[in-house]
């Protein structure tokens, strides 16, 4: 099978908007126009309650891991550097989450996707310490987005760490490129919240503020 039709259906299938979906087949609902109008599982959550919330949290992240699996299931065995092809099938998923052509590319901010890639792909050590990063940052404030943007910025500082001292080598340069490009991404698509952050808007995990 062609690397090309992987990559395009890894961002196909990254595209689902499986938050916009959960909530029509639950409530009826457009998620667009509810709480804080993104489809991504903190705002289910938040609309719908935890047990919808959960299940597109669980959508997201399989939508992002099971792409990584294609290149070595298809291509044939030493064909091509399958490392390198099952990185960027996970970056056309995540990718495909936060610019869907179903919704005119206007889509999550890639959280949960990236999470599906990252436990394939990454280092071991490194997963655990952005995870780790999350449930600390989220005790101590209860905020989503600082939460996210703390495991982004600790994901790309750690992943960098246990590469070194040759992160972009030919068998990790591509990883190494992951490491970087998505938490910078999932910056950009929180710059919003970034600014409630600055002036002190951003609300709390359970708040009933339609922003998130």
């Amino acid at each position: 099978m062609s690397p090309l039709f992987i990559l395009l259906g890894s961002y196909f299938a990254g595209s689902l908007p499986f938050g916009l979906i959960v909530a029509r087949l639950a409530k009826g609902i457009d998620i667009r126009e509810h709480g804080s109008k993104n489809i991504g599982a903190t705002n289910v959550t938040r609309v719908l309650g935890a047990k919808w919330g959960a299940l597109c949290f669980v959508l997201d992240v399989l939508k992002g891991a099971l792409p990584v699996c294609l290149p070595k299931l298809l291509l044939a065995p030493g064909e091509l550097n399958h490392v390198h092809w099952q990185v960027a099938a996970g970056l056309l998923a995540v990718f495909g989450h936060m610019f869907p052509i179903w919704l005119g590319f206007h889509g999550g901010k890639g959280v949960a996707t990236a999470l599906g890639v990252v436990v394939m792909l990454a280092n071991l050590k490194a997963t655990a310490i952005t995870l780790g990063m999350f449930v600390v940052v989220f005790a101590l404030g209860r905020i989503v987005s600082i939460s996210s943007i703390a495991a982004a910025v600790m994901f790309a500082i750690a992943q960098m760490y246990f590469l070194s001292p040759q992160p972009f080598k030919a068998t990790t340069w591509s990883i190494a490129l992951f490491s970087l490009a998505v938490p910078t991404l999932i910056i950009v698509k929180h710059r919003s919240n970034i600014g409630r952050i600055l002036r002190g808007e951003e609300p709390r995990f359970g708040s009933k503020s339609p922003q998130s």
